[in-house]
């Protein structure tokens, strides 16, 4: 899902081409961005094996992960995924990528999170609940 918005952003720049002004500093800041957002990625499928469950949303979820990443954001490989946009924007000098975290959030949100919610707090009832107060859903 997020690939696809990013090959549409990418593809949109070259057809309009949207352009941030090169500079060193700020293509370094995105590969800073990408490096994140792969070490959060990294962590957080660790975390599933350490605690022997499922990372894949369409399989069962055996317990609800609230140490490590998962004390921060809700969600932290989908926050991951967007930040991996915004770097990949600055690093390629492209508006469209960078602002194609706006359509990324907004399909995870409706077509993932929505529905992993539902599906937890039927599951986990109180506890995830809880959770859902302590921890917010993207930061």
């Amino acid at each position: 899902m997020v690939l696809g918005v990013l090959l549409l952003a990418y593809a949109l720049n070259h057809l309009i081409p949207l352009r941030i002004a090169h500079s060193p500093a700020l293509v370094f800041a995105g590969y800073t961005l990408v490096a994140i957002s792969l070490l959060i990625i990294g962590t957080s499928s660790w975390s599933f094996r350490r605690f022997n469950t499922h990372i894949e949303p369409w399989k069962p979820t055996t317990r609800i992960i609230t140490t490590g990443c998962f004390a921060v954001s809700r969600n932290p490989i989908y926050l991951a995924l967007c930040v991996a946009c915004v770097g990949i924007g600055m690093i390629l000098h492209s508006w469209w990528m960078v602002f194609s975290v706006i359509p990324a959030a907004l399909l995870l949100y409706h077509l993932v999170i929505a529905r992993e919610e539902a599906y937890l707090e039927k599951k986990f009832g109180e506890a995830y609940v809880q959770y859902k107060r302590h921890v917010r859903r993207w930061l």
